[in-house]
């Protein structure tokens, strides 16, 4: 009932946004859209017995040029992640971690918290990003409310402040910490490789030691000639509609010529998110192809000479939130709907393969690439079950 009354509301309120000043949209969508929560226990440091939920200070920029302005206009926010540390982490080995970015639809089945018991398996730490929940997104609000109100800047300013929690812990070296995404995440991951915005959100940690991109849509042009020059792994479907290889093919080369060591991966017959316990469809899903979204050296977007879903400098997350529910007509010649999702366990093996065989040769972690990982097809009850 709750979802079906919020639905409705979402229907009045996009259809009384464009008719309204930018003021009046963010007044409204002030009124619709809920606070952010604030637990009373956020992280500073990572004491050496904590595991599981952890809640820690972040913030939500919502737009690239909030983050260039040095996160001036940021509101406030406390992180939400669940860590997981390998057996036999110690102050005398600490072992690397990994940032998990979550796709579009959240952390799903089959996939974030599974990667997180393979990752625990070979020795590495992890913290899964939980982005939705801080920004009071909970499961009742549609899929279009919350990728609108939850951007992929607000996704990056909380992996680095995942980063320097990590980097706090004792039984973690912060000289490897690396990031994985998915799909929505795997967009985040390419921007957390600009090093402007290293700068601004974690400037005392060493940075992200890797990057690890599964399915991230390419459609984005950064503008950036600061990268990072780390390793990046790059896994894709040529099934998958949603992401367009020819721009995923300029975005690697782009990131090539900046230094950066982009392994770029192809997997036949794999649609996008392979891992989930979903069965394998193609749905109606929306996806942009076609154009390029390009941003300035002040982080403001522009598609085809005309600028995104602009606003003035300084403008409050309710105008930016605002500016984008209603910049949809400007992709009109490239939102695309329709492709396919859901579990593939030859895929998803392969994937295992691919980022488990990229940690051993730049995190020093036990070479499995070439083994099958026993537990990789198995639940985590099955796979306490085979400890005995």
């Amino acid at each position: 009932m709750k979802r079906a009354v919020i639905a409705v509301a979402v229907i009045v309120l996009v259809a009384t946004l464009s008719l309204q000043s930018r003021a009046v949209q963010a007044v409204l969508l002030g009124w619709y859209l809920p606070e952010f929560p604030h637990p009373e226990r956020a992280l500073e440091r990572l004491a050496e017995d904590v595991s599981g939920e952890v809640h820690f200070p972040s913030a939500s920029p919502f737009d690239l040029e909030v983050v260039l302005d040095g996160m001036q206009g940021a509101v406030p926010t406390t992180g939400l992640g669940h860590l997981t540390l390998p057996p036999g982490a110690t102050r005398e080995r600490p072992v690397p971690a990994l940032v998990i970015l979550p796709g579009s639809g959240g952390i799903a089945p089959g996939r974030e918290r599974d990667y997180a018991e393979l990752l625990a398996r070979q020795g590495i730490a992890s913290l899964i990003v939980e982005y939705y929940l801080p920004r009071g997104m909970t499961e009742d609000y549609p899929y279009r409310v919350r990728t609108s109100t939850v951007t992929e800047f607000d996704v990056v300013s909380d992996a680095y402040a995942a980063l320097r929690l990590l980097a706090t812990s004792a039984l973690i070296d912060p000289q490897r910490i690396g990031v994985i995404g998915f799909s929505y995440g795997g967009m985040a991951v390419r921007w957390t490789m600009d090093r402007r915005l290293q700068r601004i959100l974690a400037p005392h940690t060493a940075g992200f030691a890797l990057y690890a991109d599964f399915y991230g849509p390419c459609f984005q042009v950064p503008g950036s000639t600061e990268i990072v020059a780390a390793p990046l792994l790059t896994v894709r479907g040529d099934e998958d509609a949603s992401n367009d290889l020819a721009a995923c093919a300029a975005r690697e080369h782009e990131l090539r010529l900046l230094g950066a060591r982009v392994e770029a991966h192809l997997i036949p017959g794999a649609g996008h998110a392979w891992e989930v316990a979903r069965p394998r469809a193609e749905g109606d899903h929306p996806y942009l192809a076609g154009c390029e979204l390009r941003y300035d050296e002040r982080g403001r977007a522009w598609l085809d000479g005309e600028r995104v879903a602009a606003v003035e400098p300084g403008a409050s997350r309710m105008e930016r939130i605002a500016a984008r529910i209603t910049s949809g007509g400007a992709y009109r010649d490239c939102l695309h709907y329709g492709y396919i999702v859901g579990r593939d366990d030859a895929a998803r093996q392969r994937g295992h393969e691919l980022l488990l065989d990229f940690l051993a040769r730049h995190f020093g972690t036990p070479d499995v690439s070439r083994r099958q990982d026993a537990d990789a097809g198995r639940g985590p009850a099955a796979a306490e079950a085979a400890k005995g």
